[in-house]
């Protein structure tokens, strides 16, 4: 599967990185997988409840990952203070995840399993994640579920009662529990509601409107973070034995995309600068059943939940003459259901990643459909026509109502009359800071939660992963394993004159000085809109090393332009979102390049990472596993180039092939 005409990497990329020494997981458990997390578990060292209650923890984020690990450790006896941004942890983005959880449950008794659920998120991720955090993660799910239930999450439920699963992409199993179109909103209030009631038990304080800025190094270790309340102004320092981070994903960095608009990557690339590698920035997910872009000015993508394929079939003209007709007076006989015809065995529910990418080439022949938007049509047919005809409208109404209305309102469109028009759009990502089998990162004392981390996904995350993997790390994994390096606690006191807290909180104070004196000519969101478009077009759903190479210019252009020209309005000390923004932009200016180096050392196409000079005959994602299967886990190199460690993946029980889904 490897040419071997192809020059080096380092070769390639010669001064953009520096390769240095291996990195490994040295606390996965060996022995048969379906052992190794009871192993841990009982290896890890633990911590007696009086001693629980001299320690302190600061949780930065309130999503799944957030709020459960906060509310779970608090619960265990331990001081925690949580942070957000958002004026309530119900704020969170988690919120927005709509179609389902997956856990290896079988309640259709269609041949699941923990086994199964593990082979095919290893699969669909295209064999670039470890087999240990995966097999745990599949193996917890079940455990997700109960607690769920438990917290009073009402999840659908089958007429006698049980509850009830649906399908999702990348699988022949139905895993998926949801809750109608509202499953991560009601996860997360079940989450919230388990913190709150830490809140009021005294073990958890929670800190709304507050930004993590920097965190503060002591010793080589993770010992706190430097705040902004957001609403006065007022730079905080708050230090604790052991910092979490649960601060989501960076999506953001293309600007448009389905995430909340205050999403960001500060939290985790500050945290980056200070030590802590970044794991696989280039894996970003690109969700097949969006909303299309309607216009130059927005600034937002919404996502239709990836349930809607269930049921939905997609579908373009066949003859491009046809993309501007009334798609009812489209005859069956002209319509192209081209997922159902390359993919016979999965049809619509292919993996997102092969989703998206055949979407974008039916548009690119000119077979899209809808409004024109920089004179194409981006845009293809998702119809419910019939389902309709079989289900009956009040059946598709049930299992789909909310979606429904909710596309009706953004676009004025009646989907139960005219079927819908999708597109993919940046929606996930899988890379992260890097984290070993404690989800514990390469600083020590900094332990990162859900999607801020790289673990469990590969090159391509499953639908239907994000809520499991979130809450398995909040409410099981963390909790389980935190205890080991808190066994060594309670740690030294910090002063607040200590020389490493106060560095960090004065180079906090002269970042939003720069920001407030530069008075340039632009506004922070002409910049992030500028630099969105460079990724998405030569770091988004598919890469050349032409493009690549041009990104990584134009990013330095840019950002050097960012720091000289920036306009940022308003005063340090009060309520001032566009400083807030320049913080966030100035991060993903960094970001941006990083990635695109990772892209470009990655000659292969894996997953959501497609290279335009690795594709198969067919069109279809190329590996080359014998150069590339490890994880790339990058140090921050400051003035000078980044640092390439590799961990290399073992594969004992999955065989690593070309993916196939016909």
């Amino acid at each position: 599967m490897t040419s071997t005409t192809e020059p080096k990497t380092d070769e390639l990329v010669a001064g953009l990185y520096r390769e240095g020494a291996p990195v490994a997981d040295t606390k996965a458990p060996d022995g048969p997988l379906s052992e190794r997390w009871e192993k841990r578990q009982f290896n890890a060292r633990l911590v007696n409840p009086a001693n629980r209650r001299k320690m302190r923890i600061i949780v930065v984020g309130t999503g799944l990952a957030g709020s459960s690990a906060a509310a779970t450790l608090g619960e265990a006896g331990y001081n925690v203070d949580a942070f957000f941004y958002q004026d309530s942890p119900r704020r969170a983005h988690s919120i927005a995840a709509q179609g389902g959880i997956n856990a290896a449950k079988n309640y259709k008794n269609d041949g699941d399993s923990t086994y199964r659920l593990f082979y095919d998120t290893v699969k669909g991720g295209d064999f670039r994640s470890r087999e240990s955090n995966v097999y745990r993660l599949a193996e917890v799910s079940t455990n997700i579920i109960d607690q769920a239930v438990a917290q009073g999450v009402p999840f659908a439920r089958e007429y006698g009662g049980l509850l009830d699963n649906r399908s999702f992409g990348g699988v022949q199993v139905s895993r998926t529990f949801y809750a109608r179109g509202q499953t991560g909103q009601q996860l997360l209030i079940g989450a919230y509601q388990a913190l709150e009631r830490q809140v009021a038990a005294g073990t958890v304080t929670t800190h709304a409107r507050h930004e993590m800025l920097e965190i503060v190094v002591v010793d080589g270790k993770a010992r706190g973070i430097i705040v902004r309340d957001m609403v006065t102004g007022e730079i905080e320092t708050h230090l604790a034995d052991v910092v979490v981070l649960a601060t989501g994903g960076y999506g953001n960095v293309f600007y448009l995309s389905t995430n909340a608009m205050g999403s960001n990557v500060t939290a985790t690339w500050r945290a980056h600068r200070k030590g802590a590698y970044f794991g696989n920035p280039c894996y970003t997910q690109i969700h097949p059943t969006c909303i299309p872009q309607s216009g130059a000015h927005q600034s937002k993508l919404t996502l239709m939940s990836e349930s809607l394929r269930n049921d939905g079939r997609i579908w373009v003209p066949k003859d491009p003459a046809d993309c501007t007709k009334d798609p009812r007076e489209i005859p069956e006989a002209a319509r192209d259901y081209y997922l159902e015809r390359k993919y016979p065995a999965f049809g619509n529910l292919v993996p997102r990643d092969i989703a998206s990418r055949q979407a974008k080439n039916v548009c690119d022949e000119g077979r899209g459909v809808g409004p024109e938007v920089d004179g194409v049509r981006r845009g293809v047919y998702l119809d419910f026509a019939e389902a309709t005809a079989r289900m009956g409208r009040a059946a598709v109404a049930a299992k789909y109502g909310n979606l429904f209305d909710m596309y009706e309102r953004i676009t004025g469109e009646n989907p139960y009359e005219v079927p819908m028009r999708i597109y993919p759009a940046v929606h996930y990502t899988m890379g992260g800071l890097w984290v070993d089998y404690d989800l514990q990162s390469s600083l020590p004392g900094l332990f990162v939660a859900g999607e801020a981390n790289f673990s469990d996904h590969g090159g391509n995350r499953l639908g239907a992963s994000a809520l499991m993997q979130g809450l398995a790390d909040g409410y099981f994994v963390l909790p389980n394993t935190i205890n080991d390096y808190l066994a060594d606690a309670p740690f030294e006191k910090v002063p607040a004159d200590h020389p490493a807290v106060v560095e960090a909180e004065q180079a906090v104070r002269a970042r939003i000085q720069h920001f407030l004196a530069a008075n340039g000519s632009r506004s922070v969101d002409s910049f992030h809109k500028e630099l969105g478009h460079i990724m998405w077009e030569y770091c988004g759903m598919e890469r050349t090393e032409e493009g690549l190479r041009y990104a990584i210019g134009k990013i330095r252009e840019l950002r050097d332009e960012f720091w000289r020209d920036v306009r940022v309005l308003g005063e340090a000390d009060e309520l001032n979102q566009a400083l807030e923004r320049a913080g966030r932009v100035a991060d993903f200016f960094e970001l941006a390049e990083l990635m695109c180096i990772d892209a470009l050392h990655r000659r292969e196409s894996a997953g959501g990472h497609f290279r335009a000079e690795s594709q198969t005959e067919d069109g279809e994602a190329l590996r080359h596993d014998d150069e590339f299967a490890y994880v790339a886990a990058w140090e921050y190199g400051g003035d000078e180039a980044p640092v390439l460690h590799k961990e290399d993946l073992q594969y004992e029980y999955v065989e690593m092939k070309q993916r196939s889904y016909k």
